[in-house]
């Protein structure tokens, strides 16, 4: 891989011809800043507002949702592409043209997908997914002749992260099929599987992208410089952002919601067998109770004292989980930048993997499997399928010839309406 490739600015949508300046919208923007300012003002995004992270319905307004929770990721991503970019230039970059402004377009790019890695997932999150591959596996099933082209894999196997592409491509803008017409540079790094639903899984068992946005991908990758199978360096960051934004503030929600206590993520860290003998996390341990006796001297209620000292836990967390994966995306670039690379995932090489994996493991434990979260989502997959069982009575009454998804599924184009 070539950062001159991966960094392209370039858009799919051709220029228009004699471009007036006077309705030039640039205004001193490079063209991956832009790409962060049309996600951020894009309906999908304000849609996530609605969309609860973890906890359903709160009424503690300091309780995330996918909104911000999406904008701490972008914060997170932005403050890596900034260390990169000034601090780490020569080290991974090494000699690139000298036209590209790493300063601007590293920080910008990697904010931009991380405000995006959400867009497409559905209500209820995971099991929303769940819910519609359900859905449409019984109601399109892979037996059926009717039912055999790619183009229903699409729907049986939904995925979120496939949703988030197809609505920056295609559906947003709706006057063309350039959607919200973002860089090169931009769509390559938001695919966070590089196969498409209708591939077989080798390496990543999700998918990235849907068989109706095929060529869209392809002609993305192809001015990349990447192929079926290979992920753009920077989504490893941007999955990495994702990890520490949810293990580390989903732990925080779960105390404000009242769930556990301060010292019970403490004695849950302390006694985890991935923090035990780990330097990481027995320094962040070992501060963040320092800091909550400081807090206990000043006269605070019991929530008061769990919310400071959460907070101080949040701080000190993350900027140890930050600076370990700058640390092991600087020390591994040579093999982000190898188009047969095997990683995974960056959190797993970084030193931070201990703390993560045993706050996710909190997290799980107290907060995913509480009552009112579970109740919520079985609600949530049955309000998706009645739902969908109501839209498909509709589709199925209206059809007067042919079969009934020809009105939804074009044969000439082969792109759904998902």
């Amino acid at each position: 891989m070539h950062w001159n490739q991966l960094l392209n600015s370039t858009r799919r949508k051709p220029k228009t011809a004699n471009k007036d300046s006077a309705r030039d919208t640039t205004k001193g923007r490079l063209q991956i800043e832009r790409d962060f300012d049309r996600i951020l003002f894009a309906a999908p995004t304000r849609r996530l507002a609605d969309k609860t992270q973890v906890f359903p319905l709160d009424k503690n307004d300091s309780v995330r949702t996918r909104l911000t929770h999406s904008h701490e990721v972008a914060n997170l991503a932005r403050g890596i592409g900034m260390r990169l970019a000034f601090e780490l230039s020569n080290e991974v970059f090494g000699d690139i043209d000298p036209a590209l402004c790493l300063q601007r377009d590293v920080p910008a790019l990697l904010a931009a997908i991380g405000l995006a890695h959400d867009l497409g997932n559905p209500p209820f999150g995971h099991q929303g997914e769940k819910a519609m591959s359900e859905w449409f596996t019984k109601n399109l099933p892979a037996k059926d002749k009717n039912y055999t082209d790619k183009i229903y894999e699409d729907f049986r196997a939904f995925d979120g992260n496939s949703q988030t592409l197809r609505l920056v491509t295609k559906l947003q803008i709706l006057n063309d099929e350039y959607g919200l017409n973002l860089t090169c540079a931009t769509l390559a790094a938001m695919i966070k599987y590089p196969r498409s639903s209708s591939s077989p899984a080798v390496l990543w068992k999700k998918h990235g992208y849907f068989f109706s946005e095929e060529a869209v991908v392809h002609d993305v990758w192809e001015k990349t410089g990447l192929r079926e199978g290979v992920r753009h360096p920077f989504t490893y960051i941007m999955e990495a952002c994702d990890d520490i934004a949810y293990s580390v503030l989903d732990a925080e929600d779960t105390v404000k919601k009242g769930l556990a206590s301060f010292h019970d993520l403490m004695n849950f860290l302390h006694s985890h067998e991935k923090c035990l003998g780990d330097e990481m996390s027995q320094q962040v341990i070992q501060y963040s109770k320092e800091e909550n006796k400081k807090y206990a001297g000043c006269n605070l209620s019991p929530a008061e004292l769990n919310d400071m000292s959460m907070q101080m836990f949040r701080v000190i967390a993350i900027a140890h989980l930050v600076d370990a994966v700058v640390s092991a995306f600087k020390e591994r670039i040579s093999e982000f930048m190898d188009n047969d690379c095997q990683i995974k995932d960056l959190i797993s090489l970084s030193k931070g993997a201990g703390l993560c994996k045993a706050l996710k493991d909190f997290d799980s434990s107290r907060g995913y499997r509480h009552s009112s979260v579970l109740k919520l989502e079985l609600q949530g997959s049955n309000y998706i399928k009645d739902l969908m069982d109501m839209l498909w009575i509709g589709i199925k009454g209206r059809a007067t010839q042919g079969h009934e998804w020809d009105m939804i599924l074009p044969v000439n184009s082969g792109h759904g309406t998902k």
